[in-house]
């Protein structure tokens, strides 16, 4: 699982939707819950590009990624 800096995190924003709206952390990705686009972490580093999101139902969620 990864770990953004909260400061980070609240400076993040989707860079598909107009609006910028702000990610929410789950796992090793960034989600946006207005576009449901998940943004990987590698490396402790996000990947905000649009053509690098997958859609957020494909990612494990919390529950899923501990068992």
């Amino acid at each position: 699982m990864a770990v953004l800096a909260p400061e980070l995190l609240e400076k993040l924003a989707c860079p598909a939707c107009e609006h910028r709206p702000p990610l929410r952390l789950q796992g090793d990705y960034l989600l946006c819950d207005a576009c449901q686009r998940a943004y990987p972490i590698r490396d402790g580093i996000p990947v905000l590009l649009v053509e690098e999101a997958v859609p957020a139902e494909t990612i494990p969620t919390a529950q899923e990624s501990q068992s």
